[in-house]
C-alpha cells in the first residue's frame, strides 16, 4: 500500500493496521519519558564511588539532568519542522535509533563527563520522536477516532511516571546503575520494527523554515544561564566572575534571541504570543508547575535514600503515591474545568502546591513515612488540576490555525521549567547544606585542607563518602558527623520546599489575574475549543 493512498485512506476510514502502529508510538513515547523518571532513582548510586558509581557530585547529576531536558526543549521545533518536511516516518524511525545508540552511551559511561554528554546526545535524539507521534496519530486515525487513540497515547505517560522508579529501583538492586537506561534499548527495537513495517510516511505540504540562529542563540543562552546557577551552588560564591559572568550572558544572548525572534518571519519560538496575556499566564503555569515537581524529585531522591536509608527499589515505591495521583486525577480534571472555569482550578491547584511543598516541614530525618506519602499523593493530585486547565487556555487563547504552534511552546517551556527546577532548587539545597556542615566539618576533621572541607561539605553523599573513609583509615571521630548531615540535610530540604512553596503561591496570583474565569473558543465553539485542548494536553 502506497504512502499517498495511506494518507487518503486515513483521511476517512483511518489506516487498517492503525491500532498496532498506535502501540509502536506508545512504545516510542514511553522511552522518552521513562528515561527521565528512572533516573531520579539512580541518581544516589551514580554519586557514588567506583566500581559501584561513577563519583558524581551534586553539580554532576544536575548537568546529567538538565543536559538532556535543555537540548530536548531547543530542539523540539527544529525537529518538528524537518519531520514535516522531510518526513515524520522518517525522522521518528531515526529518532528512535539515536535514542537507543545513546542509551547505550549513557549505561556504559566511564565519567560524570561522558555521562552528561551521552545525556545530551539523548535529548538530541528524543526532541525527534515527540513531535511527530501526534502529527502521525491524526494521520492514521479518522477524525472520530482521534481522541481515544490520542487518550491511550497519553495514558501511557502516566504508566511510565508510575512503574518507572519501580523498574529502576528493581534494575539497581540487581544490577550496575547503566541498567536504568539499558531498558530503553529493547523498547526502542520494537518501536522501530512496528514503524518500519506498518507506519505510513506522511509529510506537511507546507512545511515551515528551519531558523538555526535562533535556536543557537535560544539553547547557548538557557545553557550559559543554568551553568552560572550551578556553579553558584558548586562554589558557593555568587560574587565569582565565572558565576555571575555566566549568567549575565546567557541573559544578553536571550535578549539576543528574543530580539531575533522578532524581526524573523519564521521564528524558532514565536515570542510574539506572549503579548498575549492569558497565553502567558498559562504557560507560566505550565513551567513553574514543572520548576516544583522536577526540582522536588531532584532530592527527594536523597531523602529517601541518603537520609533515611531506602534501597532503590523502595524509593521507587515511595514515589507511586505521586504518580497514582497524577492517574487518577488527571482525567477528572477537564470535567472540572468546564464545571468551574480554567482560573478556578489552576489556581485551586496551585495553592494546593504551595501547600504540599510548605507541609514537607513535618518530614524530617526520623518522621513516619505515611507524612511523606500523604503530602506526596497531595501534590500530585495537585499538579494534575494545573495542566488541564493551564493548556485549555494554551489552546483556546489562539487562532485554530497556530493550534500547533501553541502547543509546541506548550511542550519547550514545560522542559525549560523543569531544567530550572533541577538547577534552581538544588543550588538552593546544596548552599543550605554547605552552610550548615561546612563548619562542623572543618571542626571534626582537622586533616581536610579548606578545598577538601568545601567539597566534602556540597552534598551529603559526599559528606558520608568522607565519613566512611575516614573510618576505614582508622579516625573513628568522623563518625559524629553522619547525624548532623541527616540534620542539614533535612534542613536544606526545608529550606528548598519553602522556597517552592513561594514560586507556586506567585504563580497562582498571576494565573488568578491573568487566565479567563470561563473557557473562551478560539473558533467560536467552546466544546470544540476543550477538545482540541484535551487533545494536546498530552
Amino acid at each position: 500500500m502506497s504512502d499517498a493512498h495511506d494518507a487518503d485512506y486515513s483521511e476517512h476510514t483511518g489506516h487498517p493496521r492503525r491500532w498496532i502502529i498506535l502501540g509502536g508510538l506508545v512504545f516510542s513515547l514511553l522511552v522518552v519519558v521513562l528515561d527521565n523518571t528512572v533516573l531520579n532513582v539512580a541518581l544516589k548510586t551514580m554519586s557514588e564511588p567506583k566500581p559501584k558509581g561513577l563519583g558524581a557530585s551534586q553539580s554532576d547529576l544536575e548537568w546529567a539532568i538538565n543536559s538532556y531536558t535543555l537540548i530536548f526543549a531547543g530542539l523540539l521545533f527544529t525537529w518538528g519542522i524537518l519531520a514535516d518536511r522531510l518526513g515524520r516516518k522518517r525522522i521518528l524511525m531515526l529518532g528512535m535509533v539515536l535514542f537507543g545508540i545513546s542509551s547505550l552511551l549513557t549505561a556504559y559511561a566511564q565519567s560524570p563527563g561522558e555521562l552528561i554528554a551521552a545525556r545530551a546526545a539523548m535529548g538530541f535524539s528524543g526532541a525527534a520522536i515527540m513531535p511527530s507521534t501526534l502529527a502521525i496519530i491524526a494521520n492514521v486515525f479518522p477524525r472520530h477516532e482521534q481522541g481515544k487513540a490520542i487518550g491511550i497515547w497519553s495514558g501511557s505517560v502516566g504508566l511510565a511516571i508510575a512503574i518507572g522508579p519501580v523498574v529502576g529501583g528493581a534494575l539497581l538492586n540487581n544490577f550496575w546503575w547503566g541498567s536504568v537506561f539499558l531498558i530503553n534499548v529493547p523498547i526502542t527495537v520494537i518501536a522501530f520494527v512496528v514503524m518500519l513495517i506498518l507506519l505510513p510516511e506522511s509529510k506537511n505540504p507546507k512545511p515551515g523554515r528551519l531558523d538555526p540562529l535562533g535556536v543557537v542563540l535560544e539553547m547557548a543562552g538557557l545553557v550559559l544561564f543554568v551553568y552560572g546557577i550551578i556553579h553558584a551552588g558548586d562554589t558557593g560564591d555568587w560574587g565569582n566572575v565565572t558565576v555571575w559572568g555566566s549568567i549575565a550572558l546567557g541573559v544578553l544572548l536571550m535578549a539576543g534571541f528574543v530580539l531575533w525572534e522578532l524581526r524573523n518571519d519564521h521564528p524558532a519560538l514565536d515570542v510574539r504570543l506572549f503579548s498575549n496575556r492569558r497565553f502567558s499566564a498559562a504557560v507560566i503555569a505550565v513551567a513553574l508547575t514543572f520548576f516544583a515537581m522536577m526540582g522536588g524529585m531532584f532530592f527527594f531522591s536523597f531523602y529517601l535514600q541518603s537520609v533515611r536509608g531506602y534501597s532503590p527499589l523502595m524509593s521507587g515505591v515511595f514515589m507511586l503515591p505521586f504518580a497514582a495521583a497524577m492517574v487518577v486525577f488527571s482525567p477528572l480534571s477537564a470535567g472540572m474545568v468546564k464545571r468551574f472555569g480554567p482560573r478556578a482550578v489552576a489556581v485551586t491547584g496551585l495553592v494546593c502546591i504551595a501547600v504540599a511543598m510548605a507541609c514537607y516541614q513535618f518530614v524530617t530525618e526520623s518522621s513516619s513515612m505515611w507524612i511523606y506519602l500523604l503530602i506526596a499523593f497531595i501534590q500530585g493530585a495537585a499538579m494534575a488540576n494545573v495542566m488541564p486547565p493551564a493548556t485549555t487556555t494554551v489552546m483556546t487563547s489562539l487562532p485554530r490555525q497556530i493550534a500547533g504552534v501553541g502547543s509546541s511552546v506548550n511542550n519547550t517551556v514545560r522542559q525549560l521549567g523543569g531544567a530550572l527546577g533541577v538547577a534552581v532548587l538544588g543550588t538552593i539545597l546544596t548552599t543550605a547544606y554547605r552552610g550548615r556542615m561546612q563548619p562542623l566539618i572543618g571542626t571534626v576533621t582537622s586533616q581536610l585542607s579548606p578545598d577538601q572541607v568545601h567539597s566534602v561539605s556540597g552534598s551529603i553523599e559526599a559528606t558520608q563518602e568522607m565519613v566512611a573513609g575516614a573510618t576505614a583509615a582508622g579516625h573513628p571521630q568522623a563518625q559524629q558527623l553522619l547525624k548532623p548531615a541527616n540534620e542539614a540535610f533535612v534542613h536544606a530540604m526545608h529550606v528548598t520546599t519553602v522556597t517552592g512553596a513561594g514560586v507556586m503561591l506567585l504563580t497562582a496570583l498571576v494565573v488568578w489575574l491573568w487566565l479567563p474565569k470561563h473557557v473562551p473558543s478560539a473558533s467560536g465553539d467552546p466544546m470544540d475549543a476543550m477538545t482540541r485542548a484535551e487533545s494536546v494536553a498530552a
